[in-house]
Formats: structure tokens, C-alpha cells, sequence
């Protein structure tokens, strides 16, 4: 039996039980068995010291790509899954755009066997809404949650049919799960490779306009109000699609949304040079569109923070940038990110932000953990808000390399990650 352990004398921040103050967390047989003030110390238990850190429901992440099967030179769903951790993450949802699609009982529940294998961060599969991502058959819906499917998404590609989703979206709700949507009208974005402005102007390349998003979140805004579905709006990139969802939850729709930490700190500015590494699907948008992002995110019109942890071999990232694939990876360096451009800027406090990490995601997708709750499971991300560290693409555990944010200073760093009570990722220079 695993030995007990307890988070000495961090401070404990759980916005699910409104918690903020120093305390200890007891573990106990993979379940938080105590949080707070005045815990003993069972005897044999593994005592790690957390003074100085905060110790929060551990981090989930409902978009990340770990490319198995199909693609496991770039990435494995262990690759992944150990990247997860180094971050602070301790659950992930794995998106369905492999080779071949995870669009069946038996490819979900592969990815869910590799995960449970991996022994890093948990690993949630998506099952893809249509049959091998065409868009045209829906995909066995039923058989995949059986299978441990937690959501649906074409993510990658858009849902061009309206009638299509709007059956996903009533097969779904018999379930009780999400249809994640890649909002893209592909009439007006495809061979775009950047967003649509003066910057794409000036380089010469072919701009996506805000509209090809922006057109398709009202659709599936009115498709959840006319079926009762929750649909689910990833990665949004621009001021419109804030505003379309503050619509729609205003009159009581059911959608909920995400954004990218990439999208609340980068602008289309670092595109400058035909740098590749800040290549992605949505774009990089404008600075007001960034602003605009941040204050969805402080009034909770914007429910998640997720990384879409896309990895991609070096040759894919070095050739010419209408031609290169879009993505970046994320996992690692999401936290120091969210830290530096939320939390410090004073966007975000501290509370709000671990709920947009850890709490919602765990309640908008239905999935255990998101509280340090007693009898909850012991997932838990102990990190340092303050702690400052140049990024280093090298050091990576995931075999991704793609990242905008190389060699820049963040604030704000995983420390120790809890999984199921057992100690998977521990930083150097922290002692138990």
C-alpha cells in the first residue's frame, strides 16, 4: 500500500470550496484525505515541504493533440502525458485528429490503455463527430462514451454541415457530454496562414479575417439554443467570438468556450520574420483582440484556459510559412504564461485563474478532480507564481520543439505534480 503523504505549509488555494490560506493537504489511497490547518502527521507518511508554494486542484487541460496513433515520432500519448506533468497538469483531453482518426470504440479506448499506461497525467480521449473527420457520417456516438469518449470534436477541421452538428449536438446531449467545435468557415479562411491585416499585408501572405470564426460560433450558438446541447467553442481568438458568447450566455444557451494562452499573450506581431513557431490555427490576432480575450476571461465569459499542445517535427516548422503546418506546443510552458501575462498583470488573481485551469474544466467536462475536497481524488499541482525561468525548448518533455516562447522569461513554474496521490513530477532542487 502507498504510503500516505503530506503538502507541508503551502498555501492552499481551491476555488471549488472558496479555500485561500496555509494550510496541509493529507493524501491518502489516491483521495485527499484532510486539507487545511492543523493536520498531523501520520506516522510513515512522506512529508513534502511547500512553504513558499501554492497548492491547488491539479491542472486540466481539454485540448491538447498527442499525435498516437499515426504520428509518433512528433509525439506519444507518454510523451505527452509526462510534458503534462512537467507543466502541472494532471489530466488531459486528448483531441481525435490522429492517423487514423479516433473516430470508434476500440481507437478511444487504445488512447485511454496508453494513457492509463503512460502512469503520467490522466488521459481523457475525445471521439471525433464525424466518421474519419469527413463531415459527412456521424460517428458512434453511444459506443464511444461507453468506450471512456468525454467530449466530441472534428477539432482540427470545421463541422461544415449545420444539419450535422446540429444532430451531434442532440446525440451528445442524450449523454451528457460536450461537441467541441473548430470554428472555421473555410469559404473565407482557407490558404490563409496568418491573420488578416496590415501585418499579412506587408508580408505578403494570405490573411484569415476574424469573420471565418466569428461566422461559425453564432451558428453553433443558435444550433445549442434550438437543441438544448452544450456546444463547446475551442479556441477563440477574437473581440467578435467574445461578444457572440457573452450573447448567447446572457439568454441562457447552453455553450461554454476556451482560450488559448498563446492567444491572451502573443499578437500577430510575432509572426514578423515568417517566424513559423507562431504559425497556428486560429492566428495570432491583433492587440485589441488580445485585450479583449483577457477581460472574457476576468468576467467568465470565457470558461477554460488550454494549451492545444500540437507538436511537429523541426523539418515540418522549417519551410516557408504559407506551407508549414499550424501549432505549437504548450504544456510546458502554459502555467509561467497564464502567471506572466494574467496573474501578474493583474488580469486574473490567483483564484480565478486555477479555476479556469483546474475547477471548470473538471465541471465543464464532467471529469473527476478540480477540487482538494475530502474523498477527492489526489490530484494536486503544487507550483511557485514567482519563480522565474528562461524557456529552453530542449528541456522539454514532450518530443515537440515548436515554440514561440523560446528563450523568453516567464514568472510562474510547476514545482510538484500529485496524480492519483503519487508524486509523478517533481522539480529539481525540490526536496521532500
Amino acid at each position: 500500500m502507498a504510503r500516505d503523504i503530506v503538502l507541508r505549509g503551502g498555501t492552499i488555494v481551491d476555488p471549488s470550496q472558496g479555500m485561500h490560506g496555509v494550510g496541509d493537504v493529507l493524501l491518502r489511497d489516491g483521495n485527499v484525505a484532510e486539507c487545511g490547518s492543523g493536520i498531523g502527521t501520520p506516522d510513515d507518511a512522506d512529508v513534502i515541504d511547500c512553504t513558499g508554494l501554492i497548492v491547488a486542484p491539479g491542472f486540466i487541460d481539454v485540448h491538447v493533440h498527442l499525435r498516437e496513433p499515426g504520428r509518433e515520432d512528433v509525439e506519444t500519448v507518454a510523451s505527452g502525458a509526462h510534458a503534462a506533468v512537467a507543466g502541472g497538469f494532471t489530466a488531459v483531453c486528448a483531441m481525435p485528429n490522429t492517423k487514423p482518426v479516433t473516430d470508434n470504440q476500440a481507437s478511444v479506448g487504445f488512447v485511454k490503455r496508453q494513457g492509463e499506461a503512460a502512469g503520467f497525467a490522466r488521459v481523457y480521449p475525445y471521439g471525433a463527430i464525424s466518421v474519419a473527420q469527413k463531415g459527412e457520417t456521424l460517428a458512434e456516438i453511444g459506443e464511444m462514451v461507453s468506450a471512456g469518449a468525454v467530449a466530441f470534436s472534428d477539432d482540427g477541421k470545421p463541422v461544415e454541415s449545420a444539419h450535422l452538428m446540429r444532430t451531434a449536438l442532440e446525440y451528445a446531449r442524450a449523454f451528457g457530454v460536450p461537441v467541441a467545435e473548430h470554428c472555421e468557415d473555410m469559404s473565407l479562411a482557407r490558404g490563409g496562414s496568418m491573420n488578416e491585416g496590415l501585418m499579412s499585408a506587408r508580408l505578403g501572405l494570405k490573411g484569415i479575417p476574424a469573420e471565418a470564426e466569428e461566422i461559425y460560433v453564432i451558428r453553433d450558438i443558435l444550433l445549442a439554443r434550438r437543441t438544448g446541447g452544450h456546444i463547446h467553442l475551442c479556441h477563440l481568438s477574437t473581440k467578435g467570438s467574445v461578444e457572440l458568447v457573452r450573447w448567447g450566455k446572457e439568454r441562457g444557451i447552453n455553450v461554454t468556450s476556451e482560450v488559448c494562452s498563446h492567444h491572451i499573450s502573443l499578437t500577430e506581431d510575432a509572426v514578423d520574420g515568417y517566424n513559423t513557431n507562431a504559425k497556428m490555427n486560429p492566428p495570432l490576432r491583433t492587440k485589441e483582440d488580445v485585450e479583449a480575450l483577457q477581460q472574457g476571461l476576468a468576467d467568465g465569459t470565457i470558461d477554460l484556459l488550454v494549451t492545444d499542445h500540437a507538436p511537429h517535427h523541426y523539418d515540418e516548422k522549417e519551410r516557408e510559412f504559407a506551407d508549414a503546418p499550424n501549432g505549437i506546443v504548450g504544456l510546458e510552458t502554459a502555467l509561467g504564461v497564464n502567471c506572466t501575462y494574467l496573474l501578474h498583470r493583474g488580469v486574473m488573481t490567483l483564484s480565478s485563474m486555477i479555476d479556469a485551469m483546474s475547477c471548470k474544466p473538471a465541471r465543464v467536462f464532467g471529469l473527476p478532480g478540480g477540487t482538494l475536497r475530502r474523498g477527492a481524488i489526489a490530484d494536486v499541482s503544487v507550483f511557485d507564481p514567482a519563480r522565474e525561468w528562461s524557456v529552453d525548448a530542449s528541456t522539454f518533455k514532450s518530443k515537440g520543439r515548436n515554440t514561440p516562447y523560446g528563450g523568453h522569461t516567464l514568472t510562474g513554474q510547476a514545482r510538484i505534480t500529485v496524480v492519483g496521490g503519487r508524486v509523478v513530477y517533481r522539480a529539481d532542487g525540490v526536496q521532500a
